[in-house]
C-alpha cells in the first residue's frame, strides 16, 4: 500500500507555514483540539475522509488526530489541492493521496486509496467517497468504480459493513445522500453538516459569497462595478453571491426555478429574469444551483462579446462545456484560470477554472475564519457518531440542536461577545400554555 501520493515533499515546509496561519484564526476548533487531546474521543476509529485539501482541512484533520483517530484523505475535487499542505500533512502522519491537476482515473485512484485503510467513520465533501461505497457494496458498474477496484482489488464490497457513520459537508453531497436514502439504499447514518443552522448562517452566503468573488478577481482582475452580474440560484451560496457582487458596485440579476427564492431576491431588492434574457445583457455569469446544464447552448448563442462564465457549485456539470466546446470554433487557454472560447461570429466567451469551482480553483476557498465553524461542527459530529453509534438510525441526520448552538457560542466567546440570557420567569413563561392576552 502507498503511504501517501502527492505532489512533492519538499513542499511541507511552505504547507506548515500555512496550517501555522490557519491554526491562529480558527479559534474554535483549537478549543475543541485542546479538549481532544485530553479524552481521546476518537481512539481506534479509522476516518476516511474526501475533502478539499487546504490549509483549513489540514487544521481539522489534526484535530481529529489528536482526538486519536488515524485519518486517511483524498481530495474532493481535482483541482482544489493546496500541494504544499499536502506535504505538510503528510509529514504530521496522515495518509494523504492527492495532487492538483488529477485526471479523472488518478481522482478515483485516490479514493481507492483512502478506502485502503478500512474507515470506520467517512466524512465527505459532495458524496463521492459514500456513493463510492454504496457502489462498491450493491455491485454498480462503471470506469469510476473500475478505477477505484484498481487500487481495491476485489475486497471492497465488503468496505461498508465497518463503516459506523458519516458526515457530509456541502449540499450537493446532501441532496445525493438523500436520493439514496428515498431509495432505501443508505447503508449507515451520515449527519448532514451542510444543514447545520451556524453553517448556514456563515459559510455558504459569506464564505462561498466572498470567496467566489475572490477567485472570479484572481483569475481576471475585472472591474465588478458598473458590471451586469448574472446569479444562478438564489439559495444559501447564491443569495451571498448576490451581496456581495451589489457590494461592489454591480447590478445584480437573479435567476431562480422556485418562487419563494425568487420573492425573496426582489424583496431583497435584486432584478430577477428568466437566464433566456438575461443570457443577452450579462457580463459575468456565476452558477449556484447544484443542477445540471443550468447554462448552455441556447444562452451561449446569446451572450455578449467578453461574457465570463464561474461556477460555485460542487460540481462541474452546471455549465454546460460539452455545448461550449461544440459552439466555439477556436479554444485558446488564456491562463491556467481563464479559457477563451472564440464563437463562429467572433464573440469572446471566457470561463474560469474549467468550470469548477472558482473559490477553491481559482483562490484558496473560504477564509480560515469561516471554515473553523464549518469544521469545528465537523469534529464534533464525528465525536457524536463514535459515542452514539449503536443508536443512529441509517438515515440523513441533521446536526444535533446542541452541537450547533455550542459552535455559535465557542465562536461568541473568541469575539469577546457576551450574549443575554433568559430569567427563570421567562423561561417558565416560554414553556406555559395558560396564559391568555
Amino acid at each position: 500500500m502507498r503511504e501517501f501520493w502527492i505532489k512533492d515533499a519538499s513542499y511541507a515546509s511552505e504547507g506548515r507555514k500555512k496550517l501555522e496561519w490557519a491554526e491562529g484564526q480558527m479559534k474554535v476548533l483549537m478549543k475543541i483540539r485542546e479538549r481532544f487531546q485530553k479524552e481521546k474521543p476518537l481512539k481506534n476509529q479509522k476516518i476516511s475522509a474526501c475533502l478539499h485539501i487546504t490549509k483549513e482541512t489540514g487544521v481539522l484533520l489534526k484535530t481529529l488526530v489528536e482526538g486519536g483517530a488515524q485519518v486517511s484523505l483524498c481530495p474532493s475535487n481535482p483541482l482544489s489541492t493546496q500541494d504544499d499542505v499536502a506535504a505538510a500533512l503528510v509529514g504530521e502522519g496522515i495518509k494523504v493521496y492527492g495532487f492538483r491537476g488529477l485526471t479523472a482515473k488518478e481522482y478515483y485512484e485516490c479514493i481507492g486509496y483512502t478506502l485502503l485503510h478500512k474507515p470506520t467513520i467517512t466524512m465527505d465533501d459532495g458524496a463521492d467517497l459514500v456513493s463510492t461505497l454504496h457502489k462498491l457494496a450493491y455491485g454498480i458498474k462503471g470506469t469510476d468504480i473500475e478505477y477505484v477496484k484498481g487500487i481495491l482489488g476485489d475486497f471492497g464490497e465488503e468496505l461498508i459493513d465497518g463503516v459506523i457513520g458519516g458526515t457530509e459537508e456541502t449540499t450537493t453531497g446532501v441532496m445525493r445522500l438523500r436520493a439514496l436514502e428515498e431509495r432505501g439504499m443508505l447503508k449507515y447514518p451520515i449527519i448532514a453538516v451542510n444543514d447545520a443552522k451556524s453553517k448556514n448562517l456563515f459559510d455558504n452566503p459569506i464564505g462561498t459569497g466572498q470567496s467566489a468573488l475572490d477567485g472570479i478577481l484572481r483569475a481576471t482582475n475585472v472591474l465588478f462595478a458598473g458590471k451586469d452580474v448574472v446569479v444562478v440560484g438564489y439559495g444559501q451560496v447564491g443569495s451571498g453571491i448576490a451581496e456581495r457582487a451589489r457590494g461592489l458596485g454591480a447590478r445584480v440579476t437573479v435567476v431562480e426555478v422556485d418562487p419563494i427564492k425568487a420573492l425573496k431576491a426582489v424583496m431583497h431588492g435584486f432584478n430577477v429574469d428568466t437566464l433566456s434574457r438575461a443570457a443577452e445583457y450579462g457580463d459575468i455569469f456565476i452558477t449556484a444551483t447544484g443542477n445540471i446544464n443550468v447554462i448552455r447552448g441556447e444562452h451561449f448563442e446569446k451572450m455578449k462579446d467578453g461574457a465570463i462564465l464561474a461556477n460555485a457549485g460542487h460540481m462541474d456539470v452546471e455549465i454546460s462545456k460539452r455545448e461550449l466546446d461544440m459552439l466555439a470554433k477556436e479554444k485558446v487557454e488564456i491562463s491556467k484560470l481563464v479559457t477563451l472560447f472564440r464563437m463562429n461570429d467572433g464573440r469572446r466567451i471566457y470561463l474560469l477554472g474549467d468550470g469548477r469551482l472558482v473559490n477553491l480553483v481559482c483562490a484558496e476557498g473560504h477564509p480560515s475564519e469561516v471554515m473553523d465553524l464549518s469544521f469545528s461542527l465537523q469534529a464534533l459530529c464525528v465525536e457524536f457518531i463514535v459515542k452514539n453509534k449503536d443508536k443512529l438510525e441509517k438515515k440523513v441526520l441533521a446536526v444535533p440542536e446542541d452541537i450547533d448552538k455550542n459552535v455559535a457560542r465557542l465562536k461568541l466567546d473568541t469575539m469577546n461577545i457576551t450574549i443575554e440570557e433568559l430569567t427563570e420567569e421567562q423561561k417558565r413563561y416560554l414553556t406555559e400554555w395558560q396564559v391568555g392576552t
